[in-house]
């Protein structure tokens, strides 16, 4: 009974994998869109934290997730479809923000991020069939998070903050405002993202 049902749940999941991977374009950029929404609703889940103007959001599982399930290039688009509706007005971003001014302020830089770590997740889950394992995908969600993501976050709030009070700030204060305080929720995440991919991406080839 075990294994009938562990065959038939394997079946299941190739299949979807597989149908996913040809849906039509008016499908993907609903589902896009869908992905996109999530991502909003994760960005009102917030801890603030009172030495820094970057809050720790839910943002990154629905990165990795929406990379997965969606692929190489429309996992990249439902990202652009959150950073561009959200600069056009919708208030989707941390704290229910929205707009420009949201995007050239202190988390900007980790907006862009999303799209680049979107992309780069989706190509390897989508082109290296050895990229699904449990333990792959783990270091693929940190890679893309603490580098794709923190680094131009980093670079913009480092900016930011110099203009803002036109006073240099140094590194370690930069890494306590940005990067530090964020990599135990970050770990979690990218766990539990990997173990998400990994229940759902098939382990061997399938068509796209």
């Amino acid at each position: 009974m075990a294994v009938n049902a562990l065959e038939r749940y394997r079946v299941v999941r190739d299949t979807t994998w597989r149908q996913s991977r040809q849906l039509s374009w008016i499908k993907k950029i609903a589902l896009s869109l869908g992905v996109a929404c999530l991502i909003g609703l994760l960005a009102q889940t917030r801890i603030l934290l009172p030495w820094s103007p970057v809050p720790i959001t839910g943002q990154t599982f629905g990165v990795f997730i929406g990379a997965v399930l969606l692929g190489q290039w429309w996992g990249g688009v439902s990202l652009a479809f959150y950073v561009g509706l959200g600069i056009a007005g919708v208030h989707w971003f941390n704290g229910g923000t929205g707009g420009l001014a949201a995007v050239a302020g202190p988390t900007g830089g980790y907006l862009i991020g999303f799209i680049l770590a979107a992309l780069f997740l989706g190509y390897f889950v989508d082109k290296y069939v050895k990229a699904r394992s449990f333990g792959v995908l783990l270091g693929l969600m940190l890679f893309a998070d603490l580098v794709l993501v923190f680094v131009p976050g980093l670079l913009q709030l480092h900016f930011w903050l110099g203009s803002a009070d036109k006073n240099a700030i140094g590194f370690y204060q930069l890494l306590t405002m940005g990067l530090l305080p964020f990599i135990p929720g970050e770990i979690i995440k990218a766990t539990a993202g990997a173990g998400a991919a990994w229940a759902v991406s098939p382990k061997k080839e399938s068509g796209k």
